[in-house]
């Protein structure tokens, strides 16, 4: 199978789901699944569809995109089955950790201002 995502591989959702994540959960097809959700997310959410503009924005900006979607789908690798986890409070940690940076990039590319820059960069 292969990554069907636009702002993230699987590999990068995976190193932050990290180590101690289900098999099932961080499998290729669950990424995929999530990654299509939570692009949709993103574009819904900032009102503006990145996964069409993709091809045409600068590394900064598709860095910010990789970082939130990779941030939210990791979520849901862990959330899926925290029993790997050595607590559930560890689990629940790196949802935080993860929610938190998604939250503040998902705050960068709502507002009009840096969304002007960045689609005209």
């Amino acid at each position: 199978m292969v990554d069907t995502g636009i702002f993230a591989t699987t590999a990068e959702v995976e190193r932050k789901a990290g180590a101690n994540c289900s098999a099932t959960s961080k499998a290729e097809a669950y990424v995929n699944d999530y990654m299509t959700q939570v692009e949709s997310f993103i574009n819904v959410f900032t009102r503006y569809n990145w996964s069409d503009a993709f091809s045409g924005l600068n590394a900064d900006v598709k860095g910010i995109l990789k970082e939130i979607a990779s941030n939210l789908a990791a979520i849901y690798v862990i959330q899926y089955d925290m029993s790997g986890f050595t607590s559930r409070v560890e689990a629940e940690d790196m949802i935080n950790v993860l929610r938190d940076a998604a939250l503040r990039g998902l705050s960068v590319l709502r507002d009009k201002k840096p969304q002007d820059f960045m689609i005209n960069a």
